[in-house]
């Protein structure tokens, strides 16, 4: 009890100074990171399984680890935690949160003989699984013997891996096929390791097993997305070459087919984005893993590498191969879209052009028909005018001696013609200047 309060104020120390001077807040946990996911030690007989679950939130995850702990009488993890290890019989059960699934790893001493476990399993009735299965692996290490070596013809001899590793003071064995119970079985024979280095390695086996299966999620994706790609790309093909029959090219409906399409591919990149992103991860673990078991052959067996090489690398390319194809498709469409914008723009602009030179002529007759209107106008006012004059005329007999009002008439037509026309055109020009300004 010393011992752990010692430990834990060693802890906060650490966490809040170095050397009496103030440490950066993430540095607890960037420091334990690096301690949080230790190796087990691990010796022979021992049973290994593990349990990967596709899970939405961490919630379902507290709730079956809530579960568990009940079971033993023990306090459940903390809910922000994303690892936690407990007791199990002569073993322990693990968890760790990761982003998209949750692992349960439980480890127990097994019987040298049969390989079964000594304790019954967590997994058994009772256990409330936080999601649906996405991978559960089978490891049992047993000592290297001649009649351990004999379990090696259990396996599938179609897909049987069996490489030596940790410079030939062990064997990994497996078919990467799944027994009745839905389980990968891995066969580790331990021809004298540490516990430290057994742990290590089962470590590692697990992982390339779990991360290997979660990689290849990409590929039913990606042969799903091929044939709608497939379409898209026909259908683009038969766009642009109604795009070049400038006969009868409806651009604006051209235009709307291709922008469907594009939002349509667009829709199936963003869906996929994700899932193409984390393969690559996946596969990039599997193949640091692989690299880090260090393998030599066994003659008539393949290696872990070279099997999975040739089965896993061909669905990574294709999921490449797809994520290519949608970025090079998405351009076309954008580079066609553009095109048929500029031919859009450039037939409103020829419409603009006509409706512009139909306004014009329609002004032109519209002053011309003003110009036979003045003209009319000025006989009209001009008419009343003379005829004013005239009544003048015939009424200047009232002031003295009397004049013929036909020749006064006659007199004021010219004179009374251009004053009017003088008048009008004053007006007009009025008019047009208070428009130009």
């Amino acid at each position: 009890m010393n011992d752990k309060a010692a430990r834990s104020e060693q802890g906060e120390r650490q966490a809040g100074t170095v050397l009496g001077m103030p440490s950066h807040e993430a540095m607890p946990a960037a420091i334990g990171e690096v301690h949080a996911r230790p190796s087990p030690l691990i010796e022979a007989p021992r049973l290994l399984l593990q349990l990967s679950f596709m899970t939405e939130s961490g919630s379902v995850d507290q709730a079956a680890l809530a579960d568990l702990s009940r079971r033993l009488g023990i306090a459940a993890p903390d809910r922000h935690a994303r690892h936690h290890a407990m007791k199990w019989g002569k073993g322990s059960l693990s968890w760790e949160r990761h982003t998209e699934f949750s692992t349960y790893l439980w480890d127990c001493p097994a019987d040298a003989r049969t390989g079964r476990p000594l304790d019954d399993s967590p997994f058994g009735n009772g256990f409330s699984p936080p999601g649906k299965v996405i991978s559960g692996v089978k490891l049992e290490i047993r000592k290297w013997t001649p009649q351990n070596e004999r379990l090696i013809a259990g396996f599938d001899a179609a897909s049987l891996c069996y490489s030596l590793v940790e410079n030939g003071k062990a064997a990994a064995v497996t078919d990467f096929r799944q027994d009745g119970d839905g389980l990968t079985r891995i066969l580790i024979l331990d021809g004298g390791l540490s516990p430290a280095r057994t742990g290590a390695l089962s470590q590692r086996l697990i992982e390339i097993e779990t991360y290997r299966t979660l990689a290849m999620l990409g590929l039913p994706l990606a042969q799903s997305l091929s044939p709608r790609m497939r379409r898209i790309e026909d259908r683009l093909a038969a766009l642009t070459g109604e795009m070049r029959a400038t006969d009868h090219r409806d651009s604006q409906e051209l235009l709307a087919e291709l922008t469907d399409l594009a939002a349509e591919l667009e829709a199936d990149a963003a869906a996929s984005l994700y899932r193409f992103g984390a393969s690559r991860a996946y596969h990039g673990i599997v193949e640091e893993r692989l690299e880090a078991l260090g393998e030599a052959a066994v003659p008539g067996y393949d290696t872990w590498s070279a099997f999975l090489q040739r089965r896993v690398a061909p669905a990574m390319r294709t999921c490449r191969s797809i994520e290519a194809r949608q970025d090079s498709l998405s351009e076309k469409l954008a580079r066609a879209a553009t095109l048929l914008r500029t031919w859009v723009d450039v037939d409103v602009e020829r419409q603009n052009r006509d409706v512009l030179a139909s306004m014009n002529n329609r002004a032109r007759l519209q002053l011309r028909l003003q110009q036979t209107v003045e003209g009319l106008s000025v006989a009209a006012v001009s008419y009343y005018v003379v005829g004013l004059i005239g009544y003048l005329a015939k009424g200047s007999a009232i002031f003295g001696e009397p004049v013929k009002p036909e020749l006064v008439t006659a007199v004021s037509v010219p004179f009374v013609v251009l004053a009017i026309w003088w008048l009008v055109r004053r007006i007009r020009h009025s008019h047009s200047d208070e428009t130009g300004k």
